[in-house]
């Protein structure tokens, strides 16, 4: 459970320094080139879901903060029982880069709408505040959470013969993440590619333990 609990803190610290960095040092829509004009780090913040994916509303807002948390409650369970039946590590490192990446955007939903203000217009030499005097833009459970992370390693436009969107602009990749997608995203990737492997392992020393 240590090097769960390592990675978990690992992903949350890198992930957190990165948001409270560029909330405080970056106005809204601001960006800049990294390397090129394929990866930039661009601010903007979304309502809670993965790559700047939305659900409406404040009730939505709500509902999905909620989700989260609930999420995050059988992730941990799940992360304790496979540690518990010595489990692979692979399998473990792969439920401690999900679980990090869930709790760190639900940090972003509870505590950001309390704690930082939220500067008016797009980027007119404001940044965000931390603790602000006149208080937070929004209650808890209803912050936003902090996108920086933009690589559109092609952008070009559809041409005009091509079905349904002749003409219009194509961009790869467009969403905006942060890291604790990234971690989330990377986690269900090597989950879904070495399943087998981690589920045999799994299925091997719940043999042996019967065995003994």
């Amino acid at each position: 459970m240590k090097k769960a609990v390592i990675i978990i803190l690992l992903v949350l610290l890198l992930d957190q320094a990165f948001k409270f960095f560029v909330k405080t040092t970056m106005c809204l829509g601001e960006s800049h080139s990294v390397f090129g004009n394929w990866f930039f780090i661009h601010f903007t913040e979304n309502e809670g879901m993965a790559f700047g994916m939305k659900l409406g509303g404040n009730s939505g807002k709500l509902i999905l903060s909620l989700f989260r948390i609930v999420a995050v409650i059988i992730i941990g369970w799940w992360l304790n029982k496979v540690v518990k039946q010595k489990g692979s590590p692979g399998l473990i490192f792969c439920i401690s880069l999900i679980m990090a990446g869930a709790i760190g955007n639900i940090i972003d939903s509870m505590f950001y709408g309390m704690i930082f203000n939220d500067p008016a217009g797009m980027c007119v030499n404001q940044v965000a505040t931390l603790f602000p005097k006149e208080g937070g833009y929004a209650g808890f459970l209803h912050g936003k959470v902090v996108d920086m992370l933009y690589f559109p390693i092609i952008e070009t436009r559809f041409p005009q013969w091509f079905p349904f969107w002749g003409g219009e602009e194509f961009v790869f990749f467009r969403p905006i993440f942060n890291i604790a997608d990234s971690s989330i995203t990377i986690g269900v990737f090597i989950l879904i590619f070495f399943q087998r492997r981690f589920f045999k392992h799994n299925e091997e020393m719940n043999a042996s333990g019967m065995e003994a």
